[in-house]
């Protein structure tokens, strides 16, 4: 899917949490070990670990996984993710936190670098590093989180992983999906809403018509200066009534780019990895 031309690096950014719940929930069946124990999440987290740098061939490549923080988006919006599971009180089997530490303990043997976030969100730190290293690598994201898409540019693209069926967002699949490019989609989805964050747009304006809205005038505060000179009085009244929304979806949306790195592009080195899943689950006690 990718070429690892000859000197051109790549630094794979894995959105962790993303990953491990679409493993979790995602495989087929329950796979029990020899301690009567499911590992049927990190079965499939180890295998398309394996899969995805086989398939993307980086020179660099770091897991990033959001910690148990506060969120300071809530802050701006108490509706801010409020939509998310609580699993607090699921049983055991059914919790993907309970396995989550051997996720962990498989990409420490597998010698991939994983952090664990403090204070941001898992997303700011990605796009941290995305922004902040982009002139020394080609950037891979790898997440099913399409706020990434506001990262796309010539350097970065998204990897949204499913086994032969993954897809690559880059600068023409956004066009041709959106018909926008990277640099304005935080402004498509604050009118649009986001509904996997429980982010409310302007009612009534949908992907095709916040598409038009981009291509007419560029950008939100384009938008906001002369939209009462649209072509459609339907949309002259909903952003009319609407538009006090968009501040703080831009605020919600927009990812930090300038957070600390944790750790420097050196120490990613992406690792020779020859073995199988069935060994990466043998040599860690889990199989």
């Amino acid at each position: 899917m990718y070429k690892n031309e000859s000197g051109h690096h790549k630094l794979l950014l894995v959105d962790g949490m993303n990953l491990w719940f679409q493993m979790f929930y995602g495989m087929p069946s329950r796979i029990i070990n020899h301690e009567g124990k499911a590992i049927q999440g990190i079965m499939g987290f180890a295998g398309a670990m394996l899969k995805i740098i086989r398939m993307t061939e980086p020179s660099y490549v770091l897991v990033v996984f959001d910690g148990e923080h506060h969120n300071p988006r809530m802050e701006i919006d108490p509706e801010y993710k409020a939509n998310r599971p609580d699993l607090s009180d699921v049983p055991d089997e059914e919790n993907p936190f309970i396995q989550l530490p051997e996720a962990y303990r498989v990409l420490d043997f597998m010698g991939i670098r994983c952090y664990e976030t403090t204070v941001h969100e898992a997303d700011d730190v990605i796009a941290s590093y995305a922004q902040r290293l982009k002139d020394k690598a080609e950037i891979i994201i790898c997440s099913h989180d399409s706020d990434f898409f506001q990262l796309i540019d010539e350097e970065t693209s998204v990897l949204r992983y499913r086994g032969d069926k993954s897809i690559i967002m880059d600068e023409a699949a956004l066009m041709e999906k959106y018909g926008i490019t990277g640099s304005q989609y935080v402004d498509f989805k604050c009118l649009t809403g986001d509904h996997a964050d429980n982010i409310r747009g302007v009612e009534g304006i949908g992907p095709k018509t916040a598409s038009r809205l981009m291509r007419d005038y560029g950008c939100l505060d384009n938008l906001l200066l002369n939209y009462m000179n649209d072509r459609s009085n339907r949309i002259k009244v909903l952003l009319n009534i609407g538009k006090d929304r968009l501040p703080v979806n831009k605020s919600l949306i927009t990812m930090k780019k300038d957070i600390d790195l944790p750790m420097e592009l050196e120490l990613l080195t992406c690792p020779e990895l020859k073995f199988s899943t069935r060994e990466i689950l043998q040599q860690t006690g889990l199989l």
